[in-house]
């Protein structure tokens, strides 16, 4: 079994719920979490800095130094069999895929075991 985990922005939450139900994908956790990637350094920007000595005074100088904003995302969990992974994920990123920065990261995780709480079962 494996965890697929992924981050996505918050307004494509309606529709990855809806792919992920319609590709037989029904059972899943979602909730709010605030985060951030790295932010990628534009070669005009590098340039700039690397004559000038000094981050400009603009939007994409104040990204570079601006360590402590966190953006709203939504995370998704669920847990499946290891063959339904690849259908999962491609769902997931059929949904959310802009070709943006800031469209998400999927992570796919084993899960070297599982319990049900009820009864103390091993379920693996």
């Amino acid at each position: 079994m494996k965890e697929v985990m992924a981050f996505i922005r918050t307004n494509k939450v309606n529709r990855t719920k809806e792919a992920l139900a319609n590709a037989g994908f029904p059972a899943f956790s979602c909730r709010p979490c605030l985060g951030r990637g790295k932010k990628s350094l534009d070669a005009t920007v590098l340039n700039y800095i690397m004559e000038a000595g000094e981050l400009p005074v603009s939007n994409a100088g104040e990204a570079f130094t601006e360590t402590a904003r966190l953006i709203p995302k939504r995370f998704f969990s669920l847990v499946l069999d290891d063959e339904q992974v690849d259908l999962a994920v491609k769902t997931i990123i059929n949904v959310n895929q802009t070709g943006n920065p800031g469209d998400g990261k999927i992570f796919v995780i084993p899960v070297q075991e599982t319990y049900k709480v009820r009864t103390g079962e091993n379920i693996l």
